[in-house]
């Protein structure tokens, strides 16, 4: 999927501490999320389905991706 990214304007969360390893997205490209890592603003950049991106982040939220030592 190629995204014209040019123009986005990027966001973390908002649970996000200043330590720099964190995801940015970029919203409103429809049916597209684009996702980067905050330390690296010009490296790769990963491009998700939007319906699939929300499938992982309710996953993330209702905790099915934590270690089994936390």
């Amino acid at each position: 999927m190629l995204v014209d990214l040019s123009g986005a304007r990027w966001r973390k969360s908002s649970y996000s501490n200043g330590g720099g390893g964190c995801v940015e997205v970029a919203d409103g490209y429809g049916g597209a999320m684009p996702v980067r890592a905050s330390k690296d603003p010009g490296g790769p950049v990963l491009v998700f389905a939007a319906d699939a991106w929300w499938v992982f982040v309710a996953g993330v939220q209702g905790g099915e991706f934590r270690l089994s030592s936390e």
